[in-house]
């Protein structure tokens, strides 16, 4: 434990030392969530709850950008650990008296921080902007809950692609594609709305029960079977994930 908060503090110190990384990781959502609402908000929120216009479709949309914001921390932490695998301070960590394990936690606590404060201050521009939820206290509570385990399995994730690859450049681009899964599923537009091909990958892709427990939970609404598919996907891929990294990290 001592060795965990240990290396859990030197990854906030590069985030202190290093803040563009952690503005890009809040920037980005916050400028998405300003291009739909206001660019393609009145269109798209009159599509889909009748003359709602912006403020509807900012509803909608929310759930969607957080989910965002997840897979961008996934990028900045597959970053950070492949930069340490690549500058030799592991070498160094191997003479010193530390638990080998602690690294690792010491990049996903870090990692989880940093995401759920990133989290926050979204969901506070998005009610600057006008979203007013509908959830009790308890909602809140499983909002925070899915969002925290959605961070850890893809921040799990991360760290696997990031010992997976050889250079920095490579750990920066092999995340990408988490950010395109809230788009290829609900969390712009209802899946029905998409084409056969791409409604089919949309009903079956794990950002979907994510999006759509997300949303239930916030707007008050029935959550149905989300709920549970939307924990068994998070459980799935943070099980995966760290076990994938810890292999890698054994072995390297």
């Amino acid at each position: 434990m001592s060795d965990s908060l240990t290396m859990v503090r030197r990854n906030l110190l590069h985030i202190s030392r290093y803040p563009t990384l952690p503005v890009a990781l809040v920037g980005t959502p916050i400028v998405f969530l300003l291009l739909f609402v206001y660019v393609f908000g009145g269109t798209l929120g009159d599509g889909i709850g009748g003359a709602g216009g912006r403020a509807e479709y900012l509803r909608y949309v929310t759930p969607g950008i957080l989910l965002m914001t997840a897979a961008g921390a996934a990028q900045t932490t597959a970053i950070s650990v492949a930069t340490d695998m690549t500058e030799g301070i592991i070498a160094r960590f191997r003479t010193m008296a530390i638990r080998r394990s602690a690294v690792l936690t010491g990049h996903v606590a870090g990692s989880l921080l940093q995401t759920l404060v990133a989290m926050a201050v979204v969901v506070g521009v998005a009610v600057l902007l006008g979203f007013r939820p509908d959830a009790g206290p308890l909602r809140w509570l499983g909002v925070a809950g899915l969002l925290a385990l959605v961070a850890l399995a893809l921040i799990w994730l991360a760290v696997a692609l990031g010992l997976v690859t050889r250079s920095v450049e490579t750990a920066s681009n092999l995340p990408m594609p988490l950010m395109l899964l809230p788009f290829l599923g609900s969390g712009f537009v209802p899946a029905a709305s998409l084409p056969v091909g791409l409604r089919w990958f949309a009903e079956y892709q794990p950002f979907t029960p994510i999006t759509e427990t997300l949303r239930g939970l916030l707007l008050g609404t029935p959550i149905g079977t989300s709920g549970w598919q939307a924990v068994a996907w998070c459980v799935a891929i943070a099980a995966g994930g760290s076990w994938w990294a810890r292999a890698l990290y054994e072995r390297r």
